[in-house]
């Protein structure tokens, strides 16, 4: 039995093609498309290509060709109907089987589809003539030009009865049709139906693959609801699809990222104003299959919601709805816009630098979570941050993904010891104690490994030496490592590559480590600390050293290191606050300073049960 068109097409759609062939190529990104070494014939200057956008790739060398389906074909040597059902499983789909009795279905969607189009056309061209003169000037108004207008087909829905309905059946098509497509309503005593929209601005809402499926409508006069969307069709489902997705798709390719607005208006305005990749959703939260939908697009879409109260609740749902679905390198951003501004205000009355720079800079989804349990909450006693505490375990066991799950879990931990540190500093905070030098036991332990205050380098180098070489260390000091601070770019690659191989619970594999980061260049660092000149580093790096012993003076270098950090952190506190005595400088002074006697005390004991 053959495949439905309809389902290859949102098979297609659904899975990233990038994605899936960068699993068995190693692919780099120039420009809209991959290229990288054609896995069907040996060569050594990469000819391979794939195009997301068009949905193919291509090998200049030999001459493949083809779709996603097309290459689990050739790789896996499976049949079509085999290599759907594979793609199928992964994304999570049931794949139907044409029947003689589901030809009438197929013959019945495709009117459908002729209908919205015809409906579309229609509205478009009221829009255009006398009729539209009201929508014309509100989107003038609105800064909306018709160049726009002609880009994202806005039409006009008259305030007729029945205009566009009298219009789709001259045409030839059945009332029944106009109905089922959710042009037309249905009284339910019994009269005769009539349009769905009326005297409404019209935004056509399109599948992935720019066709017409749905229309919102906005109204231009006193109606009950402002904005009103088409109905659940067989062509339509508002949880699954996004507003301007077919039109922001090659733009969001391009800029490596994707916006997330609430409404119609805000991704036109921001498409107006050259960004491009803006989509929203539906008139819903958004929804998990929404986040798949962008995550096909860019790896860390930005929300962007309105500055209300409100647009927190909507960003805030997002948050925590897309807990379950995070993977390693894929997350949410999120941009919170001044009080009363949205996307659409803010670049007509700021223009479009303004939005750039709210984009430049978004909150990372950890960050939006920890607002949410912490801001407009008290937590002044034992028992509330306990209460806390155990709030954010919870959420935390919500993460699929061990990886992420274990960072989430070290990224809280953090901030809960940097937000409810010693209660003793919080005493001694702002009563001018003057800067803290990191005390004795920084003296200490710079004295026993020969590491002083300006060595933070040669520091970093013997804490990333130690847990290449000694692969059993990651287990016993993890969540240390996921706190760590690196100054070096290439040492805190290894850092992150080194987490991530632990998170399986295996041991760590230095050969693989090398393999996943041979394109990034630093597999010479790797041999360099790996190599027989560790020795001069520090005996601890050296293979051969007792784990026992490495695994405790790995810990005391990792608390100098640590406490210099926080050292500096106190430092920068504390002169922003002379600078400046606000209440925001205070309380990062006080966190500062907390966090700061924290270690120390750590520090000093763990030295002293050492001496």
């Amino acid at each position: 039995m053959a495949i439905p068109q309809a389902f290859i097409e949102e098979l297609k759609a659904r899975v990233g093609l990038a994605e899936l062939i960068g699993r068995r190529v190693k692919l780099v990104r120039r420009g809209r498309e991959h290229h990288g070494l054609c896995p069907f014939h040996n060569e050594k200057t990469p000819s391979f290509t794939v195009n997301e956008d068009k949905g193919f790739y291509h090998c200049f060398g030999c001459g493949a060709h083809g779709s996603g389906i097309d290459f689990v074909m050739q790789t896996e040597g499976l049949s079509f109907p085999e290599a759907v059902e594979r793609l199928a499983l992964e994304a999570g789909m049931e794949v139907p089987r044409v029947r003689p009795e589901d030809a009438a279905r197929e013959q019945r969607r495709r009117g459908l589809q002729d209908a919205v189009e015809a409906a579309a056309q229609w509205f478009q061209a009221q829009l255009a003539g006398m009729a539209g003169r009201a929508a014309k000037a509100y989107l003038a108004q609105r800064g909306i030009d018709e160049a726009t207008a002609v880009r994202f087909r806005l039409g006009y829905a008259p305030e007729a009865r029945d205009g566009l309905k009298k219009a789709l059946l001259a045409r030839g098509f059945a009332a029944e049709q106009l109905l089922e497509a959710g042009l037309v309503v249905a009284p339910e005593d019994g009269g005769d139906s009539y349009d769905r929209f009326r005297h409404r601005l019209i935004f056509p809402i399109t599948d992935r693959r720019g066709q017409a499926v749905a229309f919102g409508g906005r109204a231009m006069g006193e109606q009950r609801a402002k904005y009103l969307n088409s109905p659940e069709t067989p062509l339509f489902h508002k949880g699954r699809l996004l507003y301007n997705l077919a039109l922001a798709r090659p733009a969001a390719r391009e800029a490596g990222t994707v916006i997330v607005v609430e409404g119609y208006m805000d991704a036109i305005a921001l498409d107006q104003a050259g960004l491009r990749h803006a989509v929203a959703p539906l008139g819903t939260a958004l929804t998990e299959e929404q986040m798949q939908e962008l995550w096909r697009l860019a790896p860390e879409p930005v929300l962007c919601f309105d500055g209300d109260a409100a647009g927190r609740r909507a960003a805030g749902r997002a948050a925590e709805r897309a807990l379950p679905l995070l993977r390693p390198g894929h997350s949410l951003g999120f941009v919170e816009l001044p009080p009363g501004e949205d996307p659409d205000s803010l670049v007509r009355s700021q223009g479009p630098a303004a939005m750039q720079a709210l984009l430049a800079a978004p909150a990372p989804l950890w960050r939006m979570l920890w607002r949410l349990h912490t801001e407009e909450r008290p937590l002044d006693t034992p028992e509330r941050r306990a209460g806390l505490r155990q709030e954010l375990r919870e959420m935390v066991r919500r993460i699929a993904d061990r990886t992420v799950r274990d960072y989430y879990a070290a990224q809280f931990k953090a901030e809960l010891e940097r937000a409810f540190g010693a209660t003793a500093a919080v005493a001694g905070a702002g009563r001018g104690q003057g800067r803290q030098a990191p005390g004795r036991a920084d003296s200490r332990l710079a004295a026993r490994h020969g590491l002083h205050g300006g060595e933070a380098l040669r520091r970093q180098r013997l804490l990333i030496a130690c847990l290449l070489n000694h692969p059993e260390l990651i287990h016993h000091v993890f969540e240390e490592v996921a706190e760590l601070r690196l100054s070096s770019a290439p040492l805190d690659k290894i850092r992150l590559a080194i987490l991530e191989q632990a998170s399986s619970g295996a041991p760590l594999d230095l050969d693989g480590l090398k393999t996943n980061l041979i394109s990034s260049g630093i597999v010479p660092l790797i041999e360099e600390l790996t190599g027989p000149g560790t020795a001069k580093l520090d005996p601890l790096a050296r293979p051969d050293a007792p784990l026992a012993q490495v695994r405790q003076d790995w810990t005391s270098v990792f608390r100098l290191h640590r406490l210099n950090d926080l050292h500096h952190d106190l430092t920068a506190a504390q002169e922003s606050l002379g600078r400046e005595m606000t209440d925001e400088n205070m309380a990062r002074f006080t966190l500062a300073q907390q966090a700061f006697e924290r270690a120390k005390a750590e520090a000093e004991a763990a030295d002293t049960g050492q001496s």
